[in-house]
C-alpha cells in the first residue's frame, strides 16, 4: 500500500478513530479533519516535523515569581470558596503592575496585566481591590465585551482567545493574565479529560506566544478533604495536569488563611505563606486586600490538612506541647521525636508553639565553637524552674523581640546564662527559623 493510499484510509477512518473512548489526546475540530482530508486529496499527506535535540536552543525558565509564576506557562489557583483567591490573585496582579515585592521578599519584574472575571464587577469589586493593593492602574487592563459587526457581546474565553491575543500584542509588555474562573474556557464537559485539554490548549499557546504567565482561578471539589490538593481541583484532572504549577489556598475554622504550592513540573513544590484579608476605605469605597504573613514549610497536603483541622485537634496539640515543656527546656530534636511518636504533625506543633509563645534558644555543647543544639521553653521557664508565668494563646515573645538582639560581631546578642550546667546563649536564634528547625540548623547542630 502506498503512502498516499494509507493516508486516504486514515482520513476515511478519522471520525471513528477520534470517536473512540480510549483516545485521550486533544480532540480535533471539524476544521482539523477537513484540512486532513484536503491534504490527502491533493496528494500531500501530513508529515511530522522532527528536530534533533542538538539543534534545540535551550533557555532557562523565565520566572515572574521564582518558583511560583513562570512566563509562558499555565498556572492553576484553586481553593475553597470564600478563602480569598480572587483577592490574592489581585494582590499578585498589583505586585506585577508596580514591580513590587513578592511575599518571599524577591522583586517582581514590572509589566502589564490582563484580568478577565466572569464573577466580579470591575467598578465595585475588581478595581477597588486593585487600588487597595497598591496596583498601578495604568498597567492593569480589564477584559470587557467583544465588539463584533458593531455589536457588543460578552467575552467568551472559549472562543475569543485569539482576538484577546491580538489586543495583548498591541498593548505590549503583558506579563500576567488572570482568568477567573478558568473553567469558563471549557465549552464542553469540564469533567472530561480530552475536552478540557482541547479547551485549555489555546490558553497554553497564548501564554507561550506572549511570554506571559496565565493564572486560572478555580474551586476545590466538595468532599475531597484529605486528598492530594492537585486532585481536589474541580473538574477533570486535566486542569492540574496541563498546568505547570498548581497553587492552592484554604481557610481554617479559626480564620487562618494559607496559600501553598501543590505541584510544579518546572521547579520545587511544597511550601507556602500565611495571609490575611483586611478591609480598607478608599475615597468612599470599601475593599479587601491581602496582608501577606509568615513562610510555611511542608508539603501542600500537610499545610492544607493542618489548616483545615478542627479546633479540638489544635487544642490537644496546645495541651500536649505545654505539658511537654512544663518542667523546663526541651531539645527540639526530642520534641520532634515525641511528636512523631504521638502522631502529631510538625506543622501542628509549630502552630502550638506560636500560640503558647514558646521561646527558642540555642545551647552551646562543650567548648568547641559552633557545636550546639536548639531548645524550646515556655515563657518564664528555666532549666531549674518548676513554675512558669501564666501562658495564653497570645503570650510569649514576638519575633521582633528576638530580632532586637541581633547585634555584635557574630550577628547575635551574646548574653548568656547557665542552664543545667550548660552554657546557653539565650537570645541567640537561627536567622532562618528562629529555632524551629530548618535546613540550616535542623533544630540541632
Amino acid at each position: 500500500m502506498s503512502t498516499i493510499e494509507a493516508a486516504k484510509r486514515e482520513a476515511l477512518e478519522v471520525d471513528q478513530i477520534w470517536g473512540e473512548e480510549q483516545y485521550t489526546g486533544p480532540m480535533p475540530t471539524p476544521a482539523d479533519i477537513e484540512q486532513l482530508r484536503t491534504e490527502v486529496q491533493q496528494g500531500q499527506p501530513p508529515a511530522v516535523k522532527l528536530t534533533r535535540a542538538s539543534d534545540v536552543h535551550c533557555r532557562p525558565i523565565g520566572w515572574l515569581w521564582p518558583g511560583w509564576l513562570a512566563a509562558g506557562k499555565l498556572h492553576i489557583f484553586g481553593g475553597h470558596p470564600g478563602c480569598g483567591k480572587t483577592t490574592a490573585a489581585l494582590s499578585i496582579a498589583a505586585i506585577v503592575s508596580n514591580g513590587g515585592l513578592w511575599p518571599d521578599g524577591s522583586r517582581a519584574p514590572i509589566g502589564n496585566v490582563l484580568i478577565w472575571s466572569g464573577e466580579d464587577d470591575a467598578a465595585d469589586t475588581l478595581v477597588p481591590r486593585l487600588m487597595a493593593a497598591g496596583a498601578d492602574l495604568n498597567r492593569v487592563y480589564i477584559v470587557g465585551d467583544v465588539v463584533s459587526c458593531g455589536e457588543p457581546r460578552p467575552f467568551n474565553p472559549a472562543a475569543d482567545i485569539l482576538t484577546l491575543e491580538k489586543q495583548a500584542e498591541a498593548i505590549g509588555g503583558v506579563r500576567l493574565l488572570i482568568a477567573d474562573p478558568v473553567v469558563s474556557a471549557v465549552t464542553g464537559d469540564s469533567h472530561k479529560n480530552a475536552e478540557v485539554r482541547r479547551a485549555l490548549q489555546p490558553i497554553v499557546n497564548l501564554a507561550s506566544r506572549l511570554g506571559c504567565a496565565v493564572l486560572g482561578i478555580t474551586h476545590f471539589s466538595k468532599g475531597t478533604a484529605g486528598r492530594d490538593p492537585t486532585e481536589r481541583i474541580t473538574g477533570s484532572i486535566a486542569f492540574g495536569a496541563l498546568a505547570r504549577v498548581v497553587i492552592v489556598a484554604t481557610k481554617g475554622e479559626d480564620g487562618d488563611r494559607i496559600i501553598a504550592r501543590a505541584k510544579s513540573n518546572i521547579g520545587p513544590d511544597g511550601g507556602g505563606f500565611q495571609y490575611d484579608l483586611e478591609q480598607v476605605e478608599l475615597d468612599g469605597l470599601s475593599a479587601s486586600r491581602v496582608v501577606w504573613g509568615d513562610v510555611i514549610e511542608g508539603t501542600a497536603r500537610e499545610i492544607i490538612g493542618e489548616t483545615e483541622v478542627g479546633s479540638s485537634s489544635r487544642d490537644d496539640a496546645l495541651t500536649w506541647l505545654e505539658e511537654l515543656l512544663w518542667s523546663g527546656p526541651v531539645p527540639v530534636k526530642a520534641i520532634k521525636q515525641e511528636a512523631t511518636a504521638s502522631g502529631t504533625s510538625w506543622r501542628t506543633v509549630e502552630r502550638a508553639k506560636k500560640e503558647l509563645g514558646v521561646e527558642a534558644h540555642r545551647v552551646q555543647d562543650g567548648a568547641e565553637r559552633g557545636r550546639g543544639h536548639w531548645e524550646w521553653m515556655l515563657p518564664g521557664k528555666t532549666a531549674n524552674s518548676k513554675t512558669a508565668s501564666p501562658t495564653s494563646k497570645s503570650g510569649g515573645l514576638k519575633e521582633s523581640q528576638y530580632s532586637q538582639g541581633f547585634q555584635g560581631d557574630s550577628g547575635f546578642n551574646t548574653a548568656s546564662s547557665q542552664s543545667g550546667g550548660v552554657k546557653a546563649d539565650l537570645n541567640k536564634t537561627c536567622p532562618s527559623c528562629a529555632g524551629e528547625g530548618c535546613g540550616h540548623c535542623g533544630g540541632d547542630s
